[in-house]
């Protein structure tokens, strides 16, 4: 009975890929000192009753490397884009002139070098968490196998294959937040 038991890795392993997919997207909004269209990514702005990305209620520029503009289509957002980009923690000062928002991106100091990393380090810890809560739903679908009548080797196999694959993936959130806070610190 038990030994039609097949723990779906698979699923296991596209949900953990969605965790790091989520993180690189997380990071690319960190700025390193040159203004790029992704940090604006997770800045979500009330617009129409619901939270909406920026690059939905109106077009991101990058004129030159140290600008981002956004040209915002509904006159009456303007004021909630520029609230939502000064709440969002990026550290940049927006500046109006009609519907465009400029986001001029300043030089980034030893200070807010420093905060940045930490930020990446928040990013980095709610990615691991994610795939810890992917792996506990692995070990309770094995739980259940092993309360239906699996073995005990087979739950071992099963748990080891779901801890390895949640080491190797934990390995890579490390790997990456190393990667992206020595590009923060770099000058």
């Amino acid at each position: 009975m038990s030994d039609d038991f097949e723990l779906d890795t698979d699923d296991l392993k596209r949900r953990m890929d969605g965790a790091m997919a989520n993180l690189r997207t997380e990071f690319a909004s960190l700025r390193t000192g040159r203004a790029s269209a992704s940090m604006l990514e997770p800045v979500m702005v009330d617009a129409y009753g619901s939270m909406t990305p920026i690059n939905q209620v109106g077009t991101v520029n990058v004129p030159e490397p140290r600008m981002v503009t956004i040209n915002v289509w509904d006159k009456g957002l303007v004021g909630k884009v520029e609230k939502a980009i000064r709440e969002s923690g990026l550290g940049i000062n927006p500046q109006l002139n009609g519907t465009i928002i400029m986001l001029p991106i300043p030089e980034l100091n030893e200070e807010r070098r420093r905060e940045l990393t930490k930020v990446a380090g928040q990013y980095a810890e709610h990615a691991r968490v994610s795939i810890r809560n992917v792996r506990r739903d692995g070990m309770d679908q094995i739980k259940k196998a092993k309360a239906d009548g699996m073995s005990e080797d087979d739950q071992k196999f099963w748990e080891t294959e779901v801890q390895e694959l949640t080491d190797k993936m934990i390995a890579a959130v490390d790997g990456s937040l190393e990667t992206k806070q020595a590009e923060i610190m770099q000058v």
